[in-house]
């Protein structure tokens, strides 16, 4: 994965992860598109894996005016798809490519079989205080980094209340996952969380402290940098007002890619 010297020790953690998801979790397809062709010294363009969230039973917030989270996560993944695309830079691909429930371990598991480089989880949150608005971004953390963050993974991780409870995970295999979480990966998480924050402070309004986290279930790739934007909260008039507007879903993405673009440009430091 990008920038690794020891390959071989990347197939190995694959592997194990590969056995331990394959008999729990049932991926659905990927709808992905390629790149351009051209492949740059070294192998394969880095593969970016967008994942918009919630999706079919599930609508996750509902907008003041009515508008579902899930259509815009979509709506906004598949710019940046575009964009990132357009670019020649990167293959891409989403880890739902219509309005259909995925249950959150699976999307972890898609990337991991994927071999996915980067990890980027949209959403667009509500809160009880229709005055808070802004766009933040997550990382995974053991501990929430506020009591606002604290709820907002709970609230992402109980997405799957609406699908069927998935076998439990021994005791063996969560701790060879939980090893597998490398200083590395979360120091790239962490990153990419920095970029995206400047970038979108360029354009739009953040929350106040707005690189957060705690331990949301979706970020648990354990070789994948991972992050989770909110883009702003649907429980806030003129944040939901602007997510609905395609022109400002373009300058959110374009953000986005500013930050992937930072991120995979920025060199990787070496494996001790």
């Amino acid at each position: 994965m990008n920038g690794d010297p020891r390959p071989w020790l990347l197939l190995q953690r694959r592997t194990l992860l590969g056995a331990a998801f394959g008999g729990a979790l049932a991926a659905p397809a990927l709808a992905a598109k390629t790149a351009p062709p051209a492949k740059p010294p070294g192998g394969k363009l880095p593969l970016v894996l967008l994942d918009p969230g919630h999706g079919g039973k599930d609508p996750g917030a509902i907008g003041i005016s009515g508008t579902y989270e899930k259509h815009i996560a979509f709506a906004t993944a598949q710019e940046l798809q575009r964009q990132l695309l357009a670019s020649g830079r990167y293959r891409v691909a989403l880890s739902r490519s219509r309005d259909v429930f995925i249950p959150l371990e699976d999307r972890v598991g898609l990337a991991q079989q994927q071999g996915a480089d980067l990890f980027v989880s949209m959403h667009a949150d509500a809160l009880t205080d229709h005055a808070v608005r802004g766009a933040s971004v997550y990382t995974l953390g053991d501990t929430a980094s506020d009591l606002q963050t604290a709820a907002l993974a709970q609230r992402e991780n109980a997405a799957d209340r609406f699908g069927a409870a998935l076998p439990a995970t021994s005791p063996e295999v969560a701790h060879i996952l939980g090893s597998l979480v490398r200083q590395e990966t979360r120091a790239g998480s962490a990153r990419m969380a920095r970029g995206v924050v400047r970038a979108l402070g360029r354009d739009l309004p953040l929350l106040q402290h707005p690189a957060r986290h705690a331990a949301f279930s979706v970020l648990k790739a354990a070789d994948i940098p991972s992050v989770l934007v909110e883009m702003g909260f649907m429980s806030n008039r003129e944040d939901e007002a602007a997510l609905r507007k395609a022109d400002h879903r373009k300058r959110v993405a374009a953000a986005m890619k500013r930050a992937v673009d930072a991120y995979f440009a920025a060199p990787v430091p070496a494996v001790s």
